[in-house]
């Protein structure tokens, strides 16, 4: 009889150390793909990495082109003039520059009501 409940009580705390052990697995299991740095977190971190590899090159991509531009105003007179006349609207003497006005934005939204 002492027998017999001494192996109830060993069954007992063997089948509390499996549902303890299993709780574990699943706790650890848990923090390990939802977790401060879990898979989700570094998925998101690698999927950020690539954006902002893109945006690395196109920007280097943008400055490789700017360099250019500069280095063809420092040696091309030509360019020099034609930037000159695009954004200062200089001219050679005699010419004459027309400029047209910016045409208005049709507003849609609002009713014209007529007078």
């Amino acid at each position: 009889m002492i027998v017999r409940l001494y192996e109830c009580a060993q069954g007992g705390w063997r089948r509390a150390a499996t549902i303890a052990a299993a709780a574990l697995a699943i706790g650890l299991g848990y923090h390990v793909v939802f977790g401060q740095n879990g898979l989700t977190v570094y998925q998101q971190k690698r999927e950020d990495a690539r954006t902002l590899a893109g945006e690395l090159k196109s920007l280097q991509r943008e400055n490789e082109q700017l360099k250019s531009h500069v280095d063809h105003l420092e040696s091309d007179p030509s360019a020099i003039e034609h930037q000159a006349r695009e954004e200062l609207h200089y001219t050679r003497p005699g010419e004459v520059i027309y400029t047209l006005p910016a045409s208005p934005i049709p507003n849609s939204g609002a009713r014209q009501e007529k007078p």
